[in-house]
């Protein structure tokens, strides 16, 4: 039987970034960002296994919390400074998409949540990517000043 890949882009990004980062501080930071993906890869395959056999147990709702460390990780490696203002429109891509998520869970629609994750790891891909191309580094270029 082969598995699903629920964040193939979130995780193939994550990985590119581990591998080119510059500096202990933006590696940890990327690595975060991985570790949070595959987090959040295996509770999606927990839960959409519980789905499809119909189950309504806890483990379905185990995967909302992986979803939220994996938007933190990606805050923190975007910076907030970044993640609160030009990534706004990131934040809240991955936000509805996380919600469409949850709605599906909600209602025990596997279809739905299969829909919901392809735009989901395209939402968090993308704000990604797109933390990591803009002018600067980062997080690492934003200094705190007193």
């Amino acid at each position: 039987m082969q598995s699903c890949a629920f964040l193939p882009l979130t995780t193939e990004v994550a990985t590119r970034l581990c591998r080119e980062a510059l500096g202990e501080n933006a590696r940890g930071r990327a690595t975060t960002v991985r570790r949070r993906a595959a987090e959040a890869e295996a509770a999606a395959a927990r839960c959409w296994t519980a789905l499809l056999a119909g189950c309504d147990s806890a483990v379905r709702w185990e995967l909302t919390p992986r979803l939220r460390e994996l938007s933190e990780a990606t805050s923190l490696y975007a910076g907030s400074r970044w993640w609160l203002t030009d990534g706004a429109v990131h934040r809240r891509r991955v936000a509805n998409a996380q919600s469409d998520i949850e709605d599906a869970i909600a209602d025990a629609d596997g279809q739905e949540f299969a829909r919901a994750f392809v735009g989901y790891d395209h939402a968090m891909a993308r704000a990604v990517v797109c933390a990591n191309n803009r002018v600067g580094r980062p997080a690492e270029s934003v200094r705190r000043t007193r």
